[in-house]
């Protein structure tokens, strides 16, 4: 029995299902649980919870939510995660980023806070099927400049919104109102005569008290300790200046289900939320990607972005219900859990534990309804400042023209569009100036001279004799550069004494559909002219491309097997430019002369 469950094992590590997330990550670091490892947990988890439990409360005010789904959220995620997740130090939860996109379809009409607990289990369900098609992976090719743009726009944002509580004017606003930068500014400019100064007052102090801490006092829990300081000053002000927030109870804390009536409504709901679902998975997935590889640089461990991909899905399918909010990996937190001594998944899941009886004390004790609005506010608002990185902001409008477009062009996406739709709107734009760039190859003609040196032919002249002509085609050949490759073939066919065009494809990659029929219809064309194309130097990813495609069949045609006669020569690893010769000997037996001239073309971005 013992050797049967040993062969089943060995039959899973080879077979495919060893690609497929793994179900319980967290005992690959079972030599890290020590007495002493969980010891550091505990401790670092206990500075983690007092900034995630404030934070749970100030992220669930900037999604428009009871602060008890922020609290709820950053317990479940922090208990789930762990579980899925190859890093040991992420701490998932509510963040700003996802936060603000989910006020941003709130606002906009486009859901209701009765549709959220569906939207985060749509979340879930694309982040598990990211990982399993190793989505993440595509993550990597995302600009750093999209997400510096997004983020930087989010926090203008989020600033301008919290300054409605912080001026005591909440209550002048529409749930619809300011649904763009430009027209959140004019309403808050219209209503600055109905400002109080007493939530001025005490959310400036918030903000300034916490940004003087970080600068002097990083050690402690300034957040809290803010929030507790700030919260004990209100009660130098009349209350009924002051707008705070409601407590909750233990009934608030009962599951929260999907409300959908029938097929119909699933499909309807669906077609509704998926756009927003699938920002929210992208961006949550991407803030945990950067995330963990930061850490991951800092701690020496090499984390698999689509395990930690599978973890936000399953953090995010527990959350929907018991917190119905969206959970990502947090950088401020997760920088804090191993600054902190973390050394194990555990810190995480005592942070979890802390704050689920956080939230259960909370409930039986009305301690959240002394905590102003404003305060909060001041709070969110320090956050947000802290997410503009001016050097970030400074490298990326100075490293290329491509970088400073698509930042600028994603913040000011950010700031006039829904934040779901600004955010793929800066990735459209980044792939497409990538494409741009790769897509443009150019070539040099180069000349065998009678000393044998090769050597660039400057201007082309008309030859009395036959000519052979040599391509070198190196990079990608993907469908953006299959048309230009097509017109400087086409270009360098134009010479009338050109007859054999040679295409040394050792270094060519990614042939797609949109390649191989552009290579077909030149195929084609220079046969209609009495003209001939070989190809030399190909390696078996391009030969399988050109046999499944049928394309190899168009090229040898005329050649004949019993007679040795081919139009395709094989890259040979043991003497590379074999392959050029003898297509070079097949190209002068089509001509009938051995007094071809011979003239070489050269990708000019690549090393000869």
């Amino acid at each position: 029995m013992r050797f049967f469950w040993k062969h089943l094992r060995r039959k899973a590590r080879n077979s495919k299902l060893e690609s497929l997330p793994d179900l319980f990550a967290i005992r690959h670091h079972r030599a890290h649980f020590t007495p002493n490892n969980l010891a550091h947990d505990a401790k670092a988890s206990l500075n983690v919870s007092l900034l995630a439990i404030p934070q749970g409360m100030a992220y669930a005010t900037i999604a428009g939510l009871p602060i008890v789904n922020g609290i709820l959220c950053s317990a479940v995620a922090s208990l789930v995660a762990p579980i899925f997740a190859s890093s040991r130090f992420t701490i998932l939860g509510p963040t700003n980023a996802t936060s603000f996109m989910l006020f941003s379809s709130l606002a906009a009409g486009t859901l209701g806070i009765e549709s959220v607990p569906f939207l985060v289990i749509l979340v879930g369900l694309l982040s598990v099927a990211g990982s399993l098609l190793k989505m993440a992976d595509l993550l990597q090719f995302i600009s750093r400049s999209v997400l510096v743009g997004y983020i930087t726009g989010a926090a203008t944002l989020i600033i301008f919104n919290q300054l409605k509580p912080l001026l005591g004017i909440s209550g002048y606003f529409e749930k619809t109102d300011g649904r763009t930068f430009p027209a959140l500014v004019a309403k808050i400019g219209e209503n600055l005569q109905h400002a109080s100064w007493q939530p001025a007052v005490l959310g400036l102090l918030a903000l300034t008290l916490f940004l003087v801490l970080q600068r002097y006092l990083k050690k402690l829990p300034n957040f809290a300790l803010t929030l507790i300081i700030t919260s004990l000053a209100a009660l130098l002000f009349p209350r009924e200046q002051l707008v705070f927030f409601q407590d909750f109870s233990l009934k608030d804390l009962s599951p929260s289900y999907p409300q959908i009536n029938g097929f119909q409504d699933l499909v309807n709901q669906t077609s509704v939320l998926l756009p927003i679902a699938f920002a929210l998975a992208f961006l949550a997935s991407l803030e945990n990607t950067a995330m963990s590889k930061s850490l991951a640089s800092k701690s020496g461990d090499r984390p698999d972005v689509n395990q930690d991909m599978f973890s936000v899905g399953m953090a995010n399918l527990a959350a929907s219900c018991l917190a119905a909010m969206p959970a990502s990996g947090s950088l401020i937190r997760s920088t804090l859990n191993y600054s902190s001594g973390a050394r194990t998944p555990f810190a995480s899941i005592f942070c979890g534990a802390i704050c689920l009886g956080a939230t259960f004390l909370f409930a039986t004790i009305p301690v959240v309804s002394q905590i102003p609005k404003a305060v909060l506010a001041g709070l969110v608002i320090a956050i947000a400042i802290s997410l503009v990185s001016p050097k970030n902001i400074r490298v990326c409008l100075r490293s290329t023209r491509s970088d400073a477009l698509v930042l600028v062009t994603t913040f000011l996406a950010t700031l006039l569009t829904p934040l779901h739709v600004a955010i793929f709107i800066g990735v459209a734009l980044s792939v497409a100036l990538f494409l741009r760039k790769a897509a443009v190859p150019q070539m040099v003609e180069y000349a065998v001279h009678d000393d044998g040196d090769l050597r660039e032919l400057g201007e082309k002249r008309p030859r009395p004799n036959p000519e052979i002509s040599i391509v070198h085609v190196e990079g990608d050949l993907f469908f953006g550069a299959a048309e230009l490759f097509r017109s400087q073939i086409q270009r360098i066919a134009a010479d009338p004494n050109l007859k054999v065009i040679i295409l040394r494809l050792k270094n060519a990659r990614h042939l797609d559909a949109t390649s191989v029929l552009a290579l077909a219809d030149l195929i084609k064309f220079m046969r209609e002219n009495d003209r001939h194309v070989l190809v030399s130097g190909t390696p078996r990813p391009v030969y399988r491309v050109l046999k499944k495609s049928g394309v190899l069949e168009i090229l040898q045609e005329g050649t004949s097997k019993e007679e040795g006669t081919s139009n395709l020569f094989m890259f040979g690893p043991s003497n590379p430019n074999i392959s050029t010769r003898n297509a070079l000997l097949r190209a002068q037996q089509l001509l009938g002369t051995k007094q071809a001239d011979i003239s070489i073309f050269h990708d000019a971005n690549k090393d000869k």
